[in-house]
């Protein structure tokens, strides 16, 4: 007989700043996702050096929600989202990572669309676009999709690609390959520097699925702004021209 296939492991990267107050709601999304293809779950939160209730209100959960295997870390100064995502990277031991953000803009119900690709072989790497069509999208800021939409048409020119959504946080990587890369950005610079250095790898193959997006406002405590939008265009010339 053939030994048993041992079961794949998809590590799930939470940079987490100042979300005290839906950290748990996430978690219990997480909790709830049942993983097809045999993946089981392994929960990597990194806390940004939150200055609000993020870091006791995650251990609250860890401790009522001992079967939800949960890694913290916690950096002493706050050092942005991109190096956040370092650190979740760099402890990930999963066969694949995605990266989740701790809001309630994206659903954990749709890690399942993006490891459809991977599981049928044909994926080593798959973007959540949120501009495909047919699930739901919160209908918010107008100048912020065109921004959105214009910087993905910027890194497609740098890197051949035909992505219709590089900002987007549902990004699913084999962890092999993108432990390999070395990353840079600290910031919201992260999404253009590993979607271009993703480009590069020899051989990788790139896949996107439509997911539904439920925004938030500025009030309700978006982040991203103008200045990490200029940034972006930076790390877009930069990492596409000489790196």
């Amino acid at each position: 007989m053939s030994a048993p296939v041992p079961p794949r492991k998809l590590s799930i990267i939470i940079p987490a700043y100042n979300e005290g107050a839906t950290i748990h709601l996430i978690l219990d999304q997480v909790k709830a996702v049942e993983l097809i293809g045999g993946f089981t779950k392994e929960v990597i939160i990194v806390n940004d050096c939150s200055r609000d209730n993020t870091e006791q209100a995650i251990q609250q959960y860890m401790v009522a929600n001992p079967d939800l295997p949960i890694q913290y870390r916690k950096h002493e100064v706050n050092q942005g989202k991109g190096a956040a995502l370092h650190t979740g990277i760099r402890e990930a031991t999963g066969d694949y990572l995605i990266i989740q953000d701790a809001d309630l803009e994206y659903d954990p119900e749709e890690y399942n669309v993006l490891l459809r690709p991977v599981l049928r072989g044909m994926a080593d790497v798959v973007y959540g676009s949120r501009f495909m069509g047919g699930k739901p999208h919160r209908i918010l800021f107008f100048w912020h999709s065109i921004g959105n939409k214009w910087l993905t048409s910027l890194c497609n020119a740098f890197s051949n690609l035909n992505l219709t959504d590089m900002e987007t946080c549902y990004k699913l990587f084999r962890r092999d390959i993108v432990q390999g890369l070395t990353l840079e950005e600290k910031r919201f610079g992260f999404e253009p520097e590993v979607t271009l250095k993703m480009a590069r790898v020899p051989n990788v193959r790139i896949y996107e699925v439509g997911i539904s997006y439920y925004g938030r406002t500025y009030a309700e405590g978006k982040k991203i702004g103008w200045r990490d939008g200029f940034r972006a265009i930076y790390c877009i010339v930069k990492y596409g021209l000489f790196s």
